[in-house]
């Protein structure tokens, strides 16, 4: 783990954009920034961090975390599903195939839990023990690990237009994707997330939920976009979840939602300007992405050199043609 003087330092050297040169076409997302030529696609990772559907701040280190804890998982699960991966030039950057992102998100639960009007606790407490065409047993509690792990499409994210009531029926009797490909969708997501849980186990985490993007290179399903990182799954540290879960009580985060409960607390849910985050507690937050990384990889996080630009352009002016 990097010093708390190492982690202070470098807020003032958070990535906030890119200005990579030698690309047509410059695509900015909420957290990182994407090249393309038309072939290939330079996905950046940047130090932005989102919640509520927003860019909320900057946390030193995360685009890095992001990046390479992805490459790590990629290397763990390349024997389930290819993935869309050609190189990582940098610490912050990667080098991918252009892939024909399919229609439909992958969400994969393996405990019962949310807290919006489409999340499966809300349907389940509401009496809809069938939520997304899913029939699930009666007598279950928030929280709970549920019998096995289930698969709740969404369309593809846009900004603001998840369909979180996507059923599965719907995926083929609507056309979105051939029968045969949705069921090798998630054939696939569930070997990825049970890979998942196991190496999370190992690191004392426990994998509640995780989104998979696919997408088409050659005809060929393949894995796209980031896989297991605190951003695009929800971890729980496992010491804890039993003794929460007897009280009735929320179990202990170690994801994005530690982020998320710090804006609740200041009274902020996604409307109007969101509060500044104070420099120590982007610190306490680059800790935990940095400790997840080290949890999961057993690897020590070692930063690469700033700036990311610089870094990038001077790597790819021998990469890229």
């Amino acid at each position: 783990m990097l010093t708390q003087s190492e982690l202070n330092n470098a807020l003032a050297h958070t990535v906030e954009s890119t200005n990579v040169t030698g690309w047509d076409e410059k695509i900015e997302g909420k957290v990182r920034d994407i090249y393309t030529d038309g072939e290939q696609r330079l996905l950046v990772t940047t130090d932005r961090i989102s919640a509520f559907d927003r860019i909320l701040g900057t946390i030193p280190y995360k685009g890095q975390v992001l990046n390479q804890l992805t490459a790590w998982w990629f290397s763990q699960t390349r024997d389930l599903v290819s993935n869309h991966v050609l190189d990582y030039p940098d610490p912050n950057a990667t080098l991918a195939r252009t892939a024909v992102p399919l229609p439909v998100e992958v969400v994969v639960r393996g405990y019962i839990t949310g807290v919006t009007k489409t999340s499966i606790w809300y349907l389940y407490e509401q009496g809809d023990h069938a939520p997304y065409g899913i029939p699930l047993p009666a007598g279950l509690r928030k929280y709970e690990q549920l019998p096995t792990p289930i698969i709740t499409p969404t369309t593809k994210a846009e900004k603001g237009g998840h369909d979180e009531r996507l059923t599965h029926a719907e995926i083929v009797d609507n056309g979105i994707l051939p029968a045969d490909l949705w069921q090798q969708v998630q054939d696939v997501a569930l070997k990825l997330f049970a890979r998942g849980q196991e190496k999370a186990a190992e690191a004392g985490l426990i994998l509640v939920d995780t989104k998979y993007e696919f997408g088409l290179v050659d005809g060929l399903l393949t894995l796209i976009d980031e896989i297991h990182t605190p951003d695009s799954s929800r971890f729980w540290i496992a010491a804890t979840y039993q003794e929460n879960f007897d009280a009735g009580q929320s179990p202990e985060n170690f994801d994005k939602e530690f982020l998320r409960k710090w804006y609740a607390a200041q009274g902020y849910r996604g409307d109007g300007t969101p509060p500044t985050m104070p420099d120590d507690f982007r610190v306490q937050v680059a800790e935990r992405y940095i400790t997840a990384y080290e949890k999961l990889t057993g690897q020590t996080f070692v930063p690469g050199e700033q700036p990311a630009t610089e870094r990038i352009n001077r790597t790819l002016s021998i990469t890229h043609h």
